[in-house]
């Protein structure tokens, strides 16, 4: 599978600021009155003038200016972070705006994909698109570390077009190598990313744009059995409009075998409910899968049960052995000491 044998990554959390960046930052949170803005940063910060009211400047903070006229990506990157946290929409309007124009192309693809990552923790996913539009690497490596980029940056501007073209261009005609490709979509609170499979994804920003038969077409494309592609196949029957009763039937049987196999029994009722609710006003296939179903409950709350009486058994047989940690036997001289 070539690249797509290892997940991608999330990026790391910035690195901690160097001496000379603490005291610039640590200054961010206080807007006051001593150097002067540019006219459109004072949009960004302040809003319009009222109507008739003399355009006064508007003046910032000393490390606010310094930071806008000479800081380095680092620099953004961390005064992006305090914005975000305190919830400073105007600072971030700044950041953001000046963060467009920091690294003009031609650069080095490393500059500009550090860019683009710092626009994305600043919350301006369409500005990375931006910055990663001025550049189109060649097949390789690094064209996948772009349309990954650029998949990250559609997600989190919800633009589901460009995001399904760049998983499209990501699967370079062979859907099916998608379902490896692990992509990150949120973060846990210890900072572990939690991803998903690109062939979900696909579907997902297909559906949002109605394009169901498309997405039912992706999720079709998996091979990899178990409970995961059983889910998918439930999904493409629920997506697909049109589809012959028959077709339903047969892609429903693969979806319950596959999950029957894997144990997921969750899954196959599920499915099975599925079944009886397409089958409404055929009685043939109602009844099937209402027998079929009922069978399932059993089956699991036969086994439920076996579980208990096998959990009860081991409890009252440790309570009854004398000699158990907390068994009823007095202690003799023979009996080790604690």
């Amino acid at each position: 599978m070539g690249p797509w044998a290892q997940p991608q990554q999330m990026p790391a959390s910035p690195a901690p600021f160097s001496p000379r960046a603490r005291p610039l930052l640590a200054a961010l949170a206080s807007v006051s009155a001593l150097a002067t803005v540019s006219a459109s940063l004072a949009l960004a910060l302040v809003g319009p003038a009222p109507s008739g009211a003399a355009a006064k400047p508007v003046e910032l903070d000393p490390a606010l200016k310094t930071l806008l006229a000479s800081g380095n990506l680092r620099d953004f990157d961390g005064a992006c972070a305090t914005a975000v946290e305190q919830g400073d929409g105007p600072l971030l309007r700044l950041l953001q705006q000046r963060l467009l124009g920091l690294h003009p192309a031609p650069q080095p693809l490393a500059v500009m994909f550090a860019n683009a990552e710092v626009l994305l923790r600043c919350e301006a996913p369409d500005g990375a698109l931006q910055v990663l539009a001025r550049i189109s690497p060649a097949a390789g490596a690094e064209r996948i570390q772009w349309l990954v980029m650029q998949w990250r940056a559609a997600q989190a501007g919800l633009n589901h077009q460009v995001a399904a073209n760049a998983l499209r261009r990501l699967a370079a005609g062979n859907l099916a190598q998608l379902e490896s490709l692990e992509l990150p979509v949120s973060r846990r609170q210890d900072g572990t990313a939690v991803t998903r499979s690109a062939l979900d994804l696909l579907a997902g920003h297909l559906e949002s744009l109605g394009q169901r038969q498309r997405a039912a077409e992706v999720l079709l494309s998996g091979t990899q059995p178990g409970a995961v592609n059983a889910a998918r196949l439930a999904q493409a029957v629920a997506l697909f409009d049109g589809l012959p009763a028959v077709e339903q039937d047969r892609l429903l049987e693969l979806a319950l075998e596959q999950a029957a196999t894997a144990g997921a029994w969750g899954l196959v009722g599920q499915i099975l409910d599925q079944q009886l609710a397409l089958g409404q006003g055929i009685p043939e296939r109602t009844e099937r899968a209402a027998e079929r179903r009922l069978r399932l409950s059993r089956g699991i709350d036969d086994a439920y049960a076996e579980w208990l009486l096998g959990r009860t058994a081991e409890l009252e047989r440790q309570l009854r052995s004398p000699r158990s940690p907390g068994g009823h036997a007095p202690k003799s001289f023979s009996d080790p000491q604690p």
